[in-house]
């Protein structure tokens, strides 16, 4: 019996996961991850590294991250304790939706993830307060290998869903997105 629903964005290989979960009188057991379930929707590398993240502000922003190939990932991102409004960029070069974003709500009760592929830049408002997230990511941090986006670029675009009430200094001086940016080949 499958365990989760794929649901499909306009970014292609960007998929919200629906964790489906077994219930009884003494509470849940819901999957994070399943190999053989997640190879059917094209993951198939192997988990390399799991991150767990705490962002105490309501209406903080943390991103937007991405690494360059060689080191290029997907993630599975999942909100543990809180509600977060979580948003993926296509930087695909040559993509049709090149430079688009999709956000979408994620919450421990409402049990969704974003399956985020390679090529795609990642960040997340916090809408509560002690927001806990857990990620998936099918490759190693490399510090060499990565790029970031400034959250509030205008290019960019994003309707952040709350007033950004904090980021980190090493996320406002992230550089506004160049003309001549031709994004990710991967």
């Amino acid at each position: 019996m499958a365990r989760f629903d794929f649901i499909r964005t306009p970014l292609a290989g960007l998929l919200i996961v629906q964790r489906k979960a077994i219930e009884d009188q003494r509470g849940f057991l819901s999957r994070f991850y399943c190999a053989d379930e997640f190879r059917e929707f094209g993951v198939v590398q192997a988990i390399a590294q799991i991150n767990h993240t705490l962002t105490r502000t309501k209406g903080a922003v943390r991103g937007l991250h991405f690494q360059y190939p060689p080191h290029a990932e997907s993630k599975l991102v999942s909100c543990l304790r809180g509600e977060i409004f979580d948003v993926a960029i296509d930087l695909r070069r040559n993509s049709p939706t090149f430079l688009h974003w999709h956000g979408v709500t994620l919450s421990a009760q409402n049990r969704q993830s974003l399956l985020i592929p390679e090529g795609f830049a990642h960040g997340f408002q916090t809408l509560t307060e002690d927001c806990e997230l857990v990620y998936l990511h099918t490759a190693s941090y490399h510090p060499e290998a990565e790029g970031a986006l400034n959250a509030i670029d205008p290019r960019l675009n994003i309707t952040w869903p709350l007033v950004i009430s904090e980021r980190s200094e090493r996320d406002c001086n992230h550089t506004l997105i160049e003309q001549d940016f031709q994004g990710i080949a991967l």
